[in-house]
């Protein structure tokens, strides 16, 4: 079945700037196959292999763009105080228009095993990796924002060969890293978008309908841990159970009279949260579109939006390139720069505050339950205020490690899915 997806009309037509690309441009035909429970082969023509090929033209404009950058003055006062230092900014293109490799890692996840298939009424995007092992177990992997697949491109040989990296092969799983529904390459101009609910809605449907995977697990953080929780609590009976790094936990859960000490840190930082960090929120959640229109059109604007919380949310000490190399920052930024996806992808945020919390008031999610607690996660709830929502199994203090744990830490969370999973095969 043919993708309809396209990704064109996002760059502006005049004075010969460069349009997106359909997403046929980078789609390779061939056979057509996905894996039934535990890896069981299961023939079907609802999946098309796909290879990422961006044109030259699109890079070519980039650097053009890069050349061109008007830059900001920067108010006085301590580096990063504001938002993105302009220091750093100024680096950070320089290197992007004249070292960066794209093709380096272009050709890095076309190392993974890459399908698109029709999925909820629009073409998703996803790493689909079989485990090395006697029986893996099915594991869908899902990101958040600003992240992309390429945050799992480092822990996914972990849990599908962990034999490979000093662990056992009977831990191995069968992993499907899809893209989002509105990023990366799961976009397309004017397609439906989803919120927390559908997208579960399509990982059920893409993991039991697509690939024919009967029982399966999950894992995500940030966005990805929203999704994960409420696969949880929508689909009980096809989980074996659920990991994540963020906890879905409303933020106006009834406070107690008498909070612990635990209890109190974590209602003072909540509230600094919300007072200091959430402003991305708002204007992604009430007026996405007209964030998007600078976003789109200039390379150093996304940029600037995007790593300033990979510094702000990572176990950096203020330096983000103690944990992520200027490559690694560059990658998942050319996914939302070469696809034209930035304005779809805060769509999750307007959902959350148009639609229903996507766990009902009231709703226990019993499906067992882990959390990796790493130190410098935006939000850290303590363990008695989960088990109000989460039947909690596993709770993993971490040693270091932020938000986006997979790209960041990858060894420890992998050595903590496959031991939280180890007995619910």
């Amino acid at each position: 079945m043919a993708i309809e997806s396209k990704c064109e009309g996002g760059h502006d037509q005049g004075r010969g700037a460069v349009a997106w690309v359909p997403i046929s441009r980078y789609t390779v035909s061939g056979s057509r196959i996905s894996r039934g429970e535990r890896g069981t082969p299961l023939t079907t023509s609802k999946t098309t292999p796909f290879t990422i090929a961006v044109p030259q033209a699109v890079l070519d404009d980039l650097r053009e763009r890069l050349a061109r950058t008007r830059f900001p003055d920067q108010p006085p006062g301590a580096p990063w105080a504001y938002g993105t230092d302009l220091g750093y900014l100024r680096e950070l293109v320089s290197y992007w228009q004249t070292r960066y490799d794209w093709r380096k890692h272009e050709a890095e996840l076309n190392g993974f095993r890459q399908f698109t298939a029709p999925v909820a009424g629009i073409g998703v995007h996803f790493l689909h990796e079989e485990g090395r092992g006697p029986s893996p177990l099915p594991l869908i992997l899902s990101h958040g924002w600003p992240g992309s697949v390429w945050e799992f491109h480092k822990i996914i040989p972990m849990l599908t060969d962990p034999a490979r990296f000093g662990g056992d092969a009977r831990d191995a799983f069968t992993v499907v890293a899809p893209s989002l529904p509105g990023y990366g390459f799961s976009f397309a101009p004017g397609q439906a978008r989803f919120g927390i609910t559908e997208i579960a809605d399509a990982w059920a449907q893409l993991m039991t309908d697509v690939l024919g995977y009967r029982r399966f697990a999950a894992q995500g953080g940030d966005w990805g841990g929203f999704i994960t929780s409420r696969l949880g609590a929508a689909y009980p009976e096809r989980l074996a159970g659920i990991h994540v790094n963020l906890l879905s936990l409303r933020r106006d859960l009834p406070r107690p009279d008498k909070p612990t000490p635990e209890e109190r840190a974590y209602l003072d930082d909540l509230g600094k949260w919300l007072r200091e960090e959430t402003g991305y929120q708002w204007i992604q959640g009430t007026k996405p579109q007209t964030l998007a229109y600078g976003l789109t059109d200039s390379p150093a604007g996304l940029a600037a939006w995007i790593v300033e919380k990979f510094r702000t949310w990572s176990d950096c000490g203020g330096d983000v390139e103690r944990s992520f190399s200027k490559d690694e920052l560059l990658t998942n930024v050319m996914l939302y720069w070469v696809t034209g996806a930035i304005g779809s992808s805060f769509w999750p945020y307007y959902a959350r505050y148009h639609a229903p919390w996507p766990i009902a008031d009231g709703q226990r999610i019993e499906v067992p339950t882990a959390y990796a607690d790493f130190p410098k996660e935006i939000i850290r709830p303590p363990r008695s205020w989960a088990e109000r929502i989460y039947n909690i199994k596993r709770w993993t203090v971490m040693p270091s490690g932020g938000h986006f744990a997979a790209l960041e830490e990858p060894r420890l969370l992998a050595e903590d899915i496959r031991a939280f999973f180890r007995d619910l095969r």
